[in-house]
């Protein structure tokens, strides 16, 4: 068996434990490789590669972008032989720790294990004959020293429960957690963390708070199947948003219809606006208005656009007219003021130069660079940093899609 003894990336190195906004919920801690998950640990950001997993070439290039934008364990799907045999070898070199997703076929946690994998994330509802199965599971993950995840989504709901309870409700998919957690700790096993996902947000919140209050397991926080990038983003903003800040919540995957590294960008974020993260890059920009006398919106993007490669911890304000953008601009490390043809550009708070609106943004864009490199060279920035969230915009009548 492969060693979990391995240099891992401290991906969670700028993470914060505790929010400003509510004492963390008391949960017990697990392990998954070197990132503790619960127990007051900073909340860890997951992903999945939507590769084949046994093209281990790509589904390492992939573990690879979604390392570099600063995810801290990543999953990878085990629905064939040919994707267990690739098991060993992505683990061996994954910068991150590997969870294997094992669904049906019971003999795919044994050889996942095997294999070396940080966790397996089973579902009794869909193993067969679970009963008979699960006692050897938790013995073997114990021997092995590494944790699992279980749970339920809405989806996937044991169909007595369902009939039950009328559907997918919080009450159904909280009795349907309570009923696996019991296998597992029935006999004596007691390193998982849980999991009740919803694709509704409302629902998803309602149900993690009924299974917080019932229990000190780590809970891994999801809303499922969330939709594509701008609406899935949205419904985990708040689903998310009102859990975490109510302390619940100890690792978090976005689910979008997008590349999994844009699931991680928004995590991140997430995490970063509710102080649970160090703030990193941040471009702050005016809703379009009637004050505007610049086109706010284009300016935004091509500012954005120009500046997502950027990692250092800057904030830059792009401001369109003279009404909150001085202030704005001035409380930024970089900003511009637009108005009568022209921008005004600060630097930490101080007028730097004037210029004409045509060169508002390759002025900017110089300066940022400017800045940033001189940071690095400070050793400001840390070197997990990532740039901004990517979502498409769609901008006036070009239908480009833009950084954002």
């Amino acid at each position: 068996m492969t060693s979990l003894e391995k240099p891992f990336r401290k991906t969670g190195a700028a993470a914060i434990s505790e929010s400003p906004l509510h004492a963390r919920r008391v949960s017990r801690r697990i392990m998954v490789g070197p990132v503790p998950v619960g127990g007051g640990a900073p909340v860890s950001v997951q992903s999945m590669t939507n590769t084949r997993t046994a093209d281990v070439g790509a589904t390492l290039q992939q573990i690879a972008e979604l390392t570099a934008a600063g995810c801290d364990i990543v999953r990878v799907a085990v629905p064939k032989q040919e994707d267990a045999d690739a098991l060993a070898q992505i683990v061996r070199k994954s910068p991150i720790p590997v969870i294997a997703d094992i669904h049906f076929q019971s003999k795919y946690v044994f050889e996942a294990i095997d294999a070396g994998c940080a966790a397996v994330r089973v579902n009794p509802g869909n193993i067969r004959k679970f009963e008979e199965v699960g006692p050897s599971i938790c013995q073997a993950a114990t021997d092995a020293g590494i944790s699992l995840r279980i749970g339920v989504n809405a989806g996937s709901l044991d169909k007595e429960l369902y009939e039950r309870f009328g559907g997918p409700t919080p009450q159904a998919l909280v009795a349907s957690a309570l009923k696996e957690a019991r296998m597992f700790e029935d006999v004596g096993f007691h390193d998982f963390k849980i999991s009740v996902k919803h694709h509704d947000p409302v629902t998803m919140v309602q149900t993690y708070r009924l299974l917080a209050a019932q229990g000190d397991w780590p809970l891994h926080l999801g809303v499922t199947e969330a939709g594509p990038a701008w609406q899935g983003t949205i419904k985990s903003c708040i689903a998310f948003g009102a859990l975490l800040a109510e302390g619940i919540g100890d690792t978090i995957r976005v689910s979008l219809s997008a590349p999994p590294v844009e699931e991680v960008k928004v995590g991140c974020k997430i995490l970063e606006y509710l102080g649970l993260r160090e703030r990193k890059f941040d471009i702050i920009s005016c809703p379009s208005c009637g004050r505007a006398q610049v086109d706010v919106i284009e300016l935004a993007n091509a500012v954005t656009e120009g500046l997502q490669e950027i990692t250092a911890p800057i904030r830059v304000a792009v401001m369109g007219c003279i009404v909150n953008g001085p202030g704005e601009a001035r409380e930024a490390d970089l900003g511009v003021a637009s108005g009568n043809g022209k921008g005004q550009i600060f630097i930490k708070g101080k007028v730097v130069q004037t210029v004409p609106e045509d060169r508002i943004v390759p002025t900017l864009l110089e300066h940022a660079h400017r800045i940033a490199e001189t940071m690095e060279r400070d050793g400001k920035v840390d070197p997990n940093a990532t740039g901004p969230v990517v979502v498409p915009i769609t901008g006036h009548d070009h239908g480009q899609e833009h950084a954002a």
